[in-house]
């Protein structure tokens, strides 16, 4: 049931099998259907979310009505918005399912206590983080200095999986160019 989220932070620091099962005791299961959100602009965010299996994606709407993607998330990634979860302030962001999707979820009481009591677990939370962080670094820097066909070339880099998982259209959002942009980068690629 944690296999994949054991094996995720196994790859940062060691935790001992008492250790994960503390851990466990405080996780929550959740299923959510394709096109489901996971959670609402305005609300609250209230959980840090592992990705047990299907993916979900993270976008603000500006007053015109126009979706602006942040972020995805496959198996073994987490997802959250991390100012309203850790500032108690209401979210901007919506999170919602791309595909069908089995979720590992821990609200912030037991983050906070997991943080203090098991000192890997605070250490994998810190590299995650920091992750994070330069991960939010290279999209404002594709976003500020990068054409359109560079950011698509660093993205079959990075993620070629976005490719076969994610609608063109939410591809092209995330990218910050058009949809028609990104067909005519595509088509440029192809020849």
């Amino acid at each position: 049931m944690f296999k994949l989220l054991h094996e995720t932070i196994l790859q940062h620091v060691t935790l001992t099998r008492e250790e994960q099962q503390k851990m466990e005791s405080h996780l929550r299961l959740k299923s959510i259907p394709k096109r489901t959100f996971l959670l609402r602009a305005n609300d609250y965010c209230r959980h840090l979310t592992f990705v047990r299996s299907g993916s979900l994606y993270s976008y603000s709407v500006d007053k015109k009505g126009n979706q602006h993607i942040f972020r995805f998330a496959f198996a073994g990634w987490w997802i959250a918005d991390l100012q309203s979860f850790f500032t108690d302030t209401p979210s901007t962001f919506n999170i919602e399912a791309l595909e069908d999707s089995e979720l590992i979820l821990m609200d912030r009481a037991d983050h906070e206590m997991l943080m203090e009591e098991i000192p890997a677990y605070e250490r994998y939370h810190r590299i995650i983080l920091e992750n994070a962080y330069v991960a939010m670094q290279r999209r404002v820097e594709n976003g500020l200095g990068l054409t359109a066909e560079e950011k698509y070339e660093r993205l079959i880099r990075d993620n070629p999986e976005l490719l076969q998982r994610v609608p063109q259209t939410l591809i092209a959002s995330y990218l910050g160019i058009t949809p028609e942009t990104l067909s005519r980068v595509r088509g440029k690629r192809a020849e």
